[in-house]
């Protein structure tokens, strides 16, 4: 992966923020508007932003769009993905998004597991 392509990716706060929810395991794009607190519009945009440029992978399941980090991250990736992990511990935003994502967490178990039919009411798909 071209060093340039992850920087890119890596300049905005939002792409960050998703970055760093996502190193926590998949997550459906209808959970990322209660982690972040965001618009589904914001989310959406910089979620296919991401994944045009080959930092996250989509699969949809039924009705759901789930993200995810690349099963095989380059190396470049990987180093910076860890940078982002290092340096976020105590940044009070990165720590709200991981409380929140914890919060819902009992709701997102159906993602990692691969079950769409258990998805719940709140989640309309993606």
């Amino acid at each position: 992966m071209e060093l340039v392509k992850i920087y890119e990716c890596l300049c905005d706060p939002t792409r960050l923020r998703l970055l760093h929810v996502l190193a926590q395991g998949p997550v459906c794009v209808c959970h990322f508007q209660a982690v972040l607190g965001e618009p589904q519009v914001k989310i959406s945009k910089h979620l296919a932003y991401l994944r045009a440029r080959g930092l996250v992978g989509s699969e949809r399941q039924g009705n759901w769009v789930i993200y995810a980090l690349p099963a095989k991250p380059s190396r470049e990736l990987q180093a910076n993905l860890a940078c982002l992990q290092d340096c976020a511990r105590g940044n009070p935003v990165f720590k709200r998004d991981l409380a929140r994502l914890k919060q819902i967490e009992p709701s997102c178990a159906w993602v990692r597991a691969g079950e769409p039919q258990k998805a719940p009411g709140q989640c309309r798909g993606g």
